[in-house]
């Protein structure tokens, strides 16, 4: 009896985390439905519009460690969620970390940014989730405060493709209580995305190596 209790002690977060991915938190858009992507490979389950417009279709599919959204009038599929596994005794901060500067080529803005939860606007994050992002230290923020003063335009990401994002919304999603040793980098753009951001679901991994 006690080792029934003590499972199940141990797996409530998870249950409750899976259960919010039963359904999507929103409605499909018009001619558009939702299907649901589970994948081990990619370490990922989550729900993701398919739309049939007049001219043109969108669909989703997994390349790798990635989500790559499709456009049937043309263009390169882009990858809107990337999934990456961490390090054998690696911390989700340390993880983190070392991602951005494995995709970061300027390593001077390695060194000027920081890791920071990500708090956007309005944002209400599901339980058991944690977003960071990447954003400029103090020196660094002030440099880019008075350039930007003079500029009215919309001012390039000062972290780089992997941090801030000045004219949309993307992070780094972490869930801790999900017993998945991986973290996944978000790409939410600027309206509602056709995937639900609120009910992805890492799914539970052991250790392993870095992608």
């Amino acid at each position: 009896m006690k080792k029934f209790l003590l499972l199940l002690v141990l797996t409530l977060p998870l249950a409750a985390h899976a259960a919010k991915s039963d359904k999507p938190s929103r409605a499909a858009d018009k001619d558009c439905k939702w299907e649901q992507i589970n994948d081990e490979k990619l370490g990922l389950a989550l729900w993701v519009e398919r739309c049939g417009y007049h001219d043109r279709k969108i669909d989703h599919f997994v390349k790798g460690n990635a989500l790559m959204e499709r456009f049937s009038d043309g263009g390169e599929p882009a990858a809107l969620i990337e999934t990456f596994d961490l390090n054998k005794d690696e911390s989700i901060e340390a993880g983190l970390k070392r991602i951005f500067d494995q995709h970061t080529p300027d390593k001077t803005l390695v060194k000027r940014c920081e890791l920071k939860p990500y708090h956007g606007y309005q944002e209400v994050v599901p339980p058991s989730v944690k977003r960071y992002t990447f954003l400029p230290n103090a020196a660094y923020q002030k440099e880019m405060d008075k350039k930007n003063a003079a500029d009215d335009g919309v001012p390039d990401p000062a972290c780089g493709d992997w941090g801030d994002a000045p004219d949309g919304i993307q992070y780094f999603e972490t869930q801790p209580g999900n017993n998945a040793h991986r973290v996944m980098f978000v790409r939410v753009g600027q309206d509602d995305p056709l995937f639900d951001e609120k009910t992805l679901r890492l799914l539970p991994t052991g250790p392993n190596s870095g992608r």
